[in-house]
């Protein structure tokens, strides 16, 4: 037998230790670097829409999700009673509420005019009615 070949292949067996805890340390790096990056931030997020959700009270501005604006009125367990204008209430999920609108800082429900304002429709030109079959 040749002395050399036992020699080889003990290299051989240890390079690929070696490299198989490599390249399990950086699959473990990988992993890591995904939890601190995607799910830490993502169930922080969560964390405080829920308690943002929980402490709203009645007589609070908010915004829902769908970007409707309106005073809270009033709960019915996870349901939440929305004033969007004079004497027009909506119901919402309590989840559905997404942020409280700060009213210190100006912040209002007023809409305010996007430049489609000056634009005429048909519906909205009275010269251009059709004629009903009322005649």
């Amino acid at each position: 037998m040749h002395p050399v070949i036992p020699s080889v292949l003990a290299a051989t067996s240890s390079n690929s230790g070696s490299s198989a805890i490599l390249q399990l340390f950086i699959f473990a790096l990988i992993g890591l670097a995904m939890y601190m990056l995607l799910i830490r931030p993502q169930r922080r997020r969560q964390k405080a829409q829920v308690s943002l959700q929980r402490s709203i009270e009645v007589g609070d501005e908010v915004m829902t999700t769908s970007g409707m604006y309106g005073f809270v009125t009033g709960f019915e367990g996870d349901i939440a009673w929305l004033e969007i204008d004079d004497n027009v209430q909506i119901r919402v999920a309590r989840q559905a509420i997404q942020r409280r609108v700060d009213t210190t800082k100006g912040e209002t429900a007023v809409p305010s005019d996007d430049g489609t304002k000056s634009r005429h429709t048909k519906i909205d030109d009275p010269s251009s009615s059709t004629p009903t079959d009322e005649d």
